[in-house]
């Protein structure tokens, strides 16, 4: 195989996975369309009244629709990607987001989750750790997320104006609690 070849193929293939059915979501609903996108990307997700995080595809529960509501996901070391954002646009109850070592998530992602009008009302924790994708554009765009209770950002070289960034996030946040552990 040439060099990069791997790679090209790879990436070709989690664009694949993230590729949006909206079929799909019509039929299973947001929440089993959302889990089925991100389990296969590698991330977990976590229902409303379950201490458990949900890891395995094939063991996704099956219930009536809307039965099982997101209420966390942890896309930790996933190949989520921008493409697939379109699967949390109708989830309701996702409260709590960890991005890390996600090395598809940049500026555009971050900017599209905070837009998402559902999150803006729901989401309450996020954590974004080790993203190298990520820049001061991407941080300062989530200051949409209005209900955001708790930040957490960490080892995130992309970010250059750090002071800038959180007192503007912080002004327009006025209740979010900012956790740096930053270089």
């Amino acid at each position: 195989l040439p060099p990069g070849s791997c790679r090209a193929f790879w990436g070709w293939l989690n664009a694949v996975f993230n590729k949006v059915d909206h079929e799909r979501i019509q039929a299973v609903g947001p929440d089993r369309a959302a889990s089925e996108w991100l389990l296969r990307c590698g991330a977990l997700v976590r229902y409303q009244g379950s201490p458990r995080w949900q890891q395995d595809y094939n063991g996704l529960p099956t219930g009536p629709l809307g039965r099982y509501r997101i209420e966390a996901i942890d896309a930790t070391d996933s190949c989520i990607m921008y493409r697939g954002f379109d699967y949390l646009d109708g989830l309701e109850h996702v409260r709590d987001i960890k991005l890390e070592k996600c090395m598809y998530i940049q500026d555009e992602c971050l900017q599209r989750l905070s837009e998402t009008s559902n999150l803006q009302k729901s989401l309450q924790q996020l954590k974004i750790i080790s993203c190298g994708n990520v820049t001061d554009r991407g941080i300062l765009a989530l200051h949409r997320l209005t209900n955001l209770e708790y930040l957490y950002l960490s080892d995130l070289p992309g970010i250059r104006e750090k002071e800038t960034t959180f007192r503007v996030l912080q002004q327009a946040l006025p209740k979010l609690q900012l956790e740096l552990d930053l270089e």
